[in-house]
């Protein structure tokens, strides 16, 4: 079926500009694959909110004119729309679960996806058509309301699409135009999928704006309206939300304006976080590692913020490297709670010559994403490496992988890229990935979110720019990974004992085959993460619990035997505060901590830096074989 798409007494209705030039191009389309349209008006409104907490992004409350007409879609686009520019896409229905019809809302669409299908649709139309801005999308979706829904306070049940976070998503109808329309004749804007912006993510203004479109720059595209399997509060007018440009994934889609408007972007300066400032770049001089036992009373690496960086209740699992200008690098994330998509990573630093560390400060986030899992690891040219995991609008098992890269001792860090794209298992990132002798780098992964999932092994042969899965699961999560002289891989982790023993396991192939037994140790639980680690002067390190605490296993003969273990204490006698699961522990001779996520270098100097989720471990080889 054909059909005119504008009645032409509307032009006696509509002054502007956009409804008079729709008017004067006589365009014939399929009207089942042309996205209906309705004319919003120009106007002012309050945009934000002030509810603070990890809505913080929402402020400051701000005004915004929006001045001249526009004309959105009434709801997201359809995979009958999508599919007449993207016939390929067809192969994506039901993916996961959701969107299988014709007039459900395309999903599995990144950012670039979304502007492709705007150029396609402007270039068959004749009209402009492109991604609304943010506060577009907030004024149209407040359609003159200031109550946080355009429902009022709440939502009405028959628009609720299984609200809250699950684990395994719960496929539930996408199907578009169902819902109760807001006072500008839109459906969808709570809830079914997310919505792309053109918006680049950033600060809120102060002052009154007009028609505003974002920042310059960024790293992240501001995404609007919250999705099914989602808490309600995400669905809120004022909620904001961002994804990377090219992620894709069931819970994202978009809709369209068309509009003569081309928004302007400014210019927004934001200070760089205190890990990234006044980082030096000379080279450091190591002293020679001492020929004497080295031991240092633990201090803490986490340190309340004092640059307004956000700052949760519960702060774990933490990563540690060592920078080429003498400086050491800790992240790990904060949150209320570890499936919460307030969820960030922060950083700190501990420059050269200092004795204690930084306050913390944000290193990494992507808005209203769970940011399990951290790692870093510096390369041989001085390069460090940051890997993570990012969630899509669920909690720590549906993780993307990301990669990002410094050059400048952690100063700046490239744009992230996804290096395993899919929001799946197997990509909760493990600290302490490994260089192997023939350069490949492994990095560890929980292959589930459960304590008996075990570990998956991502390899990369370019430097992490690259990675793949070698599709085998080894016993036990969070495991430590090192490779043999002979050039096997060996590993123990958590969880899935043998024997009632700890598991090790061993592969000849890189990590695609494993066999596995006992290893003798005891096994750990929850609230516990061991290292496993090549020291420089050779000999292979564990670092675990045991029913006295934190002890140190060496081995001179790969593996094979091992020493009897090394109390990691002073036998002070005094009470130190843990953080995270581990609380206040008394550290004297016959008790170290008794938990805690550990992660680990080994500086040029000798001296093996030791996290657990608060504290800074510094001892030697030598002391652990006093």
């Amino acid at each position: 079926m054909v059909s005119f798409l504008r009645p032409i007494k509307i032009l006696f209705r509509c002054k502007s500009a956009i409804c008079v030039t729709a008017l004067l191009i006589p365009v014939f389309i399929n009207a089942q694959e042309m996205p209906r349209m309705v004319t919003i008006p120009p106007g002012t409104f309050t945009m934000g909110s002030e509810r603070g907490g990890y809505d913080y992004d929402e402020s400051p409350i701000h005004q915004v004119t929006i001045s001249r007409v526009f004309r959105m879609s009434t709801t997201e686009i359809t995979n009958i729309q999508y599919e007449e520019f993207s016939p390929e896409h067809k192969a994506l229905r039901g993916k996961d679960g959701f969107s299988k019809g014709d007039n459900e809302a395309v999903v599995f669409v990144s950012y670039d996806d979304a502007l492709a299908y705007c150029a396609w649709l402007s270039e068959k139309t004749g009209r402009h058509y492109r991604l609304p801005t943010e506060a577009e999308w907030e004024y149209a979706c407040r359609a003159g309301t200031t109550t946080a829904y355009y429902t009022g306070e709440t939502l009405p049940e028959n628009m609720l699409k299984n609200q809250k976070t699950e684990r395994e998503l719960v496929p539930v109808s996408l199907e578009v135009g169902l819902d109760i329309p807001n006072g500008f004749s839109l459906h969808g804007m709570h809830g079914g999928v997310e919505e792309w912006c053109l918006d680049w993510y950033g600060e809120y203004p102060s002052k009154p704006v007009t028609d505003p479109a974002g920042p310059y720059k960024g790293s992240y595209r501001v995404t609007r309206g919250g999705s099914h399997n989602t808490p309600v509060e995400y669905l809120r007018s004022a909620s904001r939300s961002a994804a990377m440009p090219s992620d894709k994934h069931s819970q994202i889609g978009f809709r369209v304006v068309e509009t003569d408007i081309v928004p302007k972007t400014v210019k927004v300066e934001t200070a760089r976080p205190l890990n990234e400032s006044k980082v030096r770049q000379r080279k450091a001089r190591w002293a020679k590692p001492s020929e004497e036992p080295v031991w240092i009373d633990p201090i803490p690496f986490v340190i309340p913020p004092a640059d307004g960086s956000p700052f949760y209740s519960h702060n774990h699992q933490p990563a540690i490297t060592w920078c080429r200008n003498g400086d050491l690098l800790a992240i790990w994330f904060s949150t209320y709670a570890e499936s919460g998509r307030e969820m960030v990573v922060l950083g700190s630093r501990l420059r050269k010559g200092s004795r204690q560390w930084d306050p913390a400060s944000l290193f990494f986030k992507v808005p209203d994403r769970n940011m399990t899992g951290s790692a870093l690891l510096t390369l041989e040219d001085g390069t460090i490496l940051h890997v993570n995991g990012v969630g899509d609008s669920g909690d720590w098992k549906r993780l993307a992988m990301v990669v990002r890269r410094s050059s400048d001792n952690g100063r700046s860090w490239s744009e992230p890229v996804l290096a395993e794209s899919e929001h799946a298992v197997r990509h909760q990132v493990i600290a302490g990935p490994i260089i192997l002798a023939d350069k490949t780098l492994v990095q560890c992964c929980d292959a589930g979110p459960g304590g008996d999932d075990g570990t998956s092994i991502h390899l990369s042969g370019d430097n992490g720019k690259t990675w793949e899965d070698t599709g085998a699961t080894i016993p036990g999560i969070h495991a430590g990974i090192v490779e043999l002289k002979d050039g096997r891989l060996m590993a123990f982790g958590r969880g899935n004992s043998i024997d009632g023993m700890m598991p090790v396991s061993f592969s000849p192939d890189k990590g695609y085959s494993w066999t596995s037994k006992a290893s003798g140790f005891p096994p750990i639980g929850s609230g516990q993460r061991l290292v496993l680690k090549r020291l420089r002067e050779g000999p292979i390190m564990l670092a675990t619990f045991t029913e006295r605490g934190m002890t140190i296993f060496l081995s001179h003969d790969e593996g094979q035997t091992w020493t009897k273990g090394k109390l990691l204490s002073d036998g002070s006698g005094k009470t130190i505060a843990g953080g995270a699961w581990t609380g206040d522990f008394t550290m004297d001779d016959s008790h170290a901590e008794p938990k805690g996520y550990f992660a680990c270098v080994q500086t040029p100097d000798g001296v093996i830096h030791l996290i657990s989720s608060r504290l800074h471990y510094r001892f030697n080889l030598l002391w652990c074989e006093r």
